[in-house]
């Protein structure tokens, strides 16, 4: 069920923190969203104003560059205060897991094989600092994060300052499960279907690349009664990995900002983090709100255990209340013989100089 926004004279504002190439793919799919949109991109560089400058160029939408270091709190809350955003959609992070694309030397190849989990603090310092100022600002409005947000989302949580929802990752896993079956069945509909699974998944859903043992791969429910369908996740044409993705992620997450604006209509989708949840769920948006939307059988319980198992492909033992993650021993050893501190507990107190280490390391 797609959801659409609806134009009524009213000027709808949303504000993109980020102004790198998912910035911009953001700022472009909502702009085609038609006029009637107030777009505000905010970033330190420069690029905010050349994406600025080219999405109002190219689209019927007005689109303004905004100055914002996403660091400082502060910055943050006045934006938020002055503009009071209908939405606001976080794509910022200290450094694009894309940085280290095509290094071959052992510290990058080291940090790669750790996972993910082990470079959180280039992912969770601006988001945690965004939502910090959301709070500040006592801003109520939807807020959508594509910061690693199967991941940094949970963490939020503990804190209490879990984003709406988080975006990518198990919606990319629908997109492709959508083409595998379009390309088998061109003359059919699709069903509806529902995806339970985790950004550590998305690598070898992209690559067409199925986990031998079933309990590793992602979860695919088709139709109202939930006839599961996993493999039709592995099915579609592989994609190396590389900056490429932000095309299938776009396309991913542009449903879902839509349904969280004003006069949207109501949206089943799959997407990442929901309510700071571990992994990705099936959900339904209606007016704004986001609730899980689980095949018959599945429990909310068993759905979340599932995710924080999965969780382990990205380096990521467990979460504990304070937010502190704790890596698998898998990621341990990954880093052993390049710097064995970047495998200690990533606490939130701590990002700034474990992100300072990691710069040590990969310089």
């Amino acid at each position: 069920m797609a959801a659409s926004a609806v134009y009524d004279g009213a000027m709808t504002t949303v504000l993109i923190i980020g102004a790198g190439d998912m910035g911009e793919r953001v700022a472009d799919g909502l702009a085609a969203g038609g006029r009637g949109r107030r777009l505000l991109v905010a970033g330190r560089s420069s690029a905010r104003h050349d994406i600025a400058a080219t999405v109002a160029s190219a689209r019927d939408c007005l689109v303004e560059a905004v100055r914002l270091d996403a660091s400082r709190q502060d910055e943050v809350a006045e934006l938020l205060t002055a503009t009071r955003p209908d939405l606001v959609v976080h794509c910022a992070s200290l450094r694009s897991p894309w940085a280290m694309s095509g290094r071959p030397d052992p510290a990058a190849r080291a940090v790669a094989a750790a996972g993910l989990g082990l470079r959180l603090p280039y992912q969770l310092p601006l988001v945690l600092s965004v939502m910090r100022a959301v709070r500040e600002a006592g801003y109520t409005g939807p807020v959508a994060n594509l910061s690693f947000p199967d991941v940094t989302g949970p963490i939020l949580a503990r804190l209490g300052l879990a984003p709406t929802v988080g975006l990518g990752n198990a919606a990319m896993m629908q997109l492709r499960v959508r083409a595998a079956l379009r390309a088998a069945h061109p003359d059919r509909p699709a069903p509806l279907i529902r995806v339970l699974g985790h950004h550590a998944h998305v690598f070898d859903v992209m690559q067409a690349r199925q986990p031998a043992d079933p309990e590793q791969r992602c979860r695919v429910y088709l139709g109202e009664e939930g006839r599961r369908g996993d493999s039709l996740a592995y099915q579609a044409p592989p994609l190396a990995p590389g900056p490429r993705y932000n095309v299938v992620t776009a396309a991913a997450v542009i449903p879902v900002l839509e349904a969280l604006l004003p006069g949207a209509g109501p949206l089943r989708h799959s997407t990442a983090a929901p309510a700071g949840l571990p992994g990705g769920y099936p959900v339904r948006i209606v007016d704004g709100s986001v609730a899980l939307d689980l095949p018959p059988g599945l429990t909310e319980a068993d759905a979340i255990a599932f995710n924080e198992r999965m969780a382990g492909g990205d380096g990521v033992d467990h979460i504990d209340d304070a937010g502190t993650v704790h890596l698998t021993a898998a990621g341990h050893r990954a880093v052993a013989g390049i710097a064995p501190d970047l495998a200690h507990p990533i606490a939130i107190d701590e990002l700034a100089e474990r992100a300072a280490l990691l710069d040590s390391v990969l310089a």
